[in-house]
């Protein structure tokens, strides 16, 4: 008795794929998942829900030219100090302009 031919399983132990083996190609190359959800009544469009998901490592993002992390303050620490360091320096800025108010106000009031 023979048995048919098949394909060789690439997950097979003889593959040597493992769990591993796997992550590590699909965060090298990078999986795009997309989809929409549309809730219409009528034909009036109520609601649009588009889901974009993308699982790669972050060297592969970074080469795509996804960073977003890098600027959002709950992710990134040096996000954080970039954030504070804008705060100060605007409000130093505003003290400064509040400091120098009354005296631009006495300048005017001897010049009439």
């Amino acid at each position: 008795m023979t048995t048919p031919n098949r394909l060789p399983d690439p997950y097979a132990s003889n593959g040597s794929a493992n769990l591993a083996d796997i992550l590590e190609r699909v965060l090298d190359k990078g999986v795009v998942i997309a989809g929409d959800i549309k809730i219409n009544l009528l034909d009036i469009e109520l609601l649009t829900i588009k889901l974009r998901l993308v699982v790669a490592s972050v060297d592969k993002a970074k080469e795509m030219g996804i960073d977003w992390w890098e600027d959002d303050p709950s992710l990134s620490t040096g996000a954080r100090r970039r954030e504070l360091a804008e705060e100060n320096e605007r409000l130093q800025r505003r003290i400064a302009d509040l400091e120098a108010a009354p005296a631009l106000a006495e300048r005017k009031d001897d010049e009439a």
